[in-house]
């Protein structure tokens, strides 16, 4: 039995070039034709950019208010971070602007520097995100060539691993909380090895106790909201909606 109205969350491993509203506009849109109503709840627990793939929980109906609750669980992350050039944006959404030596760079110096950003940092937030400065969006502020100043921000990273070390290429493994911007990450790992850095990859592999192995596709989150038993609330039923 699903029931959307009272409210049922899932977990979909958001495909790559997805932007989360895609994948809530997928299961919104798969809902009502089944449902045949007009409107519904459905909303998302955290945002991936569409370079990001992994763990996204939706949530239908009534679940929708578990939303804050949900997205400020602790959470994983894989990521792949370019050495020795930065993008404006932190990732490959935009064109490298600068580049750096990275031949003093070694295994050991990575270490070291990856130690500084455990525990208790303070964080600028990339100017091609969604904090708003003024009631603005500041990537659409930057996205005109504006410039943008956005205030750093307190957060917690719990463990960084390093998983994969090349002079020009590292792959970490990032615990941390609500908030954290991993391509801001990325930069200021490259600034604390005297070098430029940008995200490559980013792949979402733990949202509080729900892992990755857990999660649907998107085309088995279809599949299955298709061909789902859909329980809805008795005529005469008040919702709020």
């Amino acid at each position: 039995m699903f029931n959307p109205i009272e409210g049922e969350i899932l977990y979909i491993d958001k495909p790559l070039h997805w932007t989360s509203f895609d994948a809530v506009k997928r299961v919104r849109g798969t809902l009502l034709r089944r449902t045949g109503r007009r409107k519904l709840k459905v909303g998302h627990a955290g945002t991936l950019d569409p370079l990001a793939t992994g763990v996204m929980i939706v949530c239908t109906g009534r679940a929708t208010k578990r939303i804050d609750e949900l997205q400020a669980h602790v959470k994983e992350y894989v990521a792949t971070i370019a050495l020795g050039a930065t993008t404006p944006s932190y990732d490959l959404e935009t064109e490298i602007d600068s580049t750096y030596p990275t031949a003093h760079i070694t295994r050991s110096a990575v270490e070291t520097a990856l130690k500084r950003f455990t525990g208790v940092i303070e964080q600028i937030p990339p100017a091609f995100s969604a904090c708003k400065i003024d009631g603005k969006r500041a990537y659409k502020m930057a996205r005109k060539g504006h410039e943008v100043e956005l205030k750093p921000k307190v957060l917690v990273i719990d463990e960084i691993e390093l998983l994969e070390y090349a002079q020009e290429s590292i792959t970490i493994r990032v615990v941390c909380s609500k908030g954290t911007y991993i391509r801001a990450l990325a930069r200021d790992i490259g600034h604390a090895l005297d070098s430029g850095g940008h995200l490559t990859a980013l792949r979402r592999t733990r949202v509080g106790e729900v892992d990755v192995s857990q999660c649907m596709t998107i085309e088995q989150a279809v599949h299955m909201l298709e061909n789902a038993e859909i329980t809805m609330p008795d005529e005469g039923t008040t919702e709020q909606q």
